[in-house]
């Protein structure tokens, strides 16, 4: 057993998990979520803004404090689509590891997909031409694969918070907007996917759909043990996209199961949804909430031991 902290530096929020890896199987001991938006602005400047970055530093202490705790052997603090898109994200990444000592890595695209479904298919075994979709706030993930390994990924920039930033100005959004948006995800999946890709089943991974899921389900807020698993019909999730983008923010804000800095995000993210379920043709999505993390925790537990005069325990380390 290995026991590893990872933490991932997102575009929309900063997420912790620590865990238990045994043969290829991980045991959560404590998962932690908190709305950053570091990617706000990143679209249009191509750089992370001071106020978003101080939001991040804000909860690195804490998440660093709950790894030492645990006692972790192996960490992993990963970087994805805004970090990747900004002009400073390298600077950035330098900071972090000089206020807290962390080592960090910047996936890319193809990388952050890999992960994703080795988190999704750890401890199970996916039907073939299953399709995993991973809708962050700068990029979506989309990897085609099933029980002999991975036939497809695409890295797609169709996060909820740059479409959002790009399109969805008005509260509520306008037609026009809505129209525009939904244009440009079928538009980039017409582009990007190519048409051999005939997937038969969706998962469905991250904050956009396990908050879908926590309304389907009537929740007051997510929980995972019930989220996870939990299917959503196609049709079910285009009426929710035109209910939720009907409404002013802060009548999303107010529903029961929407966490309310997610809320500003969640109709883009609902669109990518829709859009990608009716791009292939699907009728349901499964919801997992086994994902990018749970593949870092794997990868976490593969890093060679610390040698002597190396970091301590709880101290960031990475590959």
């Amino acid at each position: 057993m290995t026991r590893v902290g990872v933490v991932d530096l997102g575009t929309n929020s900063t997420r912790l998990l620590v865990a238990d890896v045994t043969d290829g199987a991980v045991t959560e001991l404590d998962r932690r979520i908190t709305i950053t938006r570091l990617g706000e602005g990143v679209d249009a400047r191509r750089l992370l803004l001071p106020t978003a970055v101080a939001r991040v530093r804000n909860v690195l202490a804490d998440y660093r404090r709950a790894i030492e705790g645990y006692g972790a052997e192996q960490t992993l603090a990963l970087a994805t689509s805004a970090v990747r898109d900004a002009e400073n994200g390298e600077s950035f990444l330098g900071e972090i590891e000089l206020s807290y000592g962390f080592s960090t890595r910047l996936l890319s695209g193809g990388e952050e997909a890999m992960m994703t479904f080795r988190g999704v298919a750890a401890g199970r075994r996916l039907e073939q031409r299953t399709l995993v979709v991973d809708v962050g706030g700068g990029s979506t993930e989309l990897i085609l694969g099933g029980r002999d390994g991975i036939e497809f990924h695409e890295s797609l920039d169709l996060g909820c918070v740059r479409l959002t930033e790009r399109f969805l100005t008005s509260d509520p959004p306008t037609s026009e907007e809505l129209a525009a948006c939904a244009d440009f995800v079928r538009a980039t999946l017409g582009e990007r996917v190519p048409g051999e890709v005939h997937p038969a089943h969706a998962i469905g991974v991250a904050g956009t759909i396990t908050t879908l899921a926590t309304l389907d389900l009537g929740l007051d807020e997510e929980d995972p043990d019930i989220v996870h698993g939990h299917g959503m019909s196609a049709e079910w999730i285009a009426g929710e996209t035109a209910r939720l983008a009907s409404l002013p923010l802060e009548k999303i804000r107010a529903l029961r199961g929407i966490e309310r800095e997610r809320a500003p995000v969640i109709v883009a993210g609902a669109i990518v949804v829709r859009e990608t379920l009716a791009h292939f043709g699907l009728e349901a999505l499964e919801t997992s909430e086994h994902d990018l993390m749970h593949g870092a925790a794997l990868a976490a537990a593969e890093l060679p031991e610390p040698e002597e005069g190396d970091a301590p325990p709880g101290a960031y380390t990475c590959c």
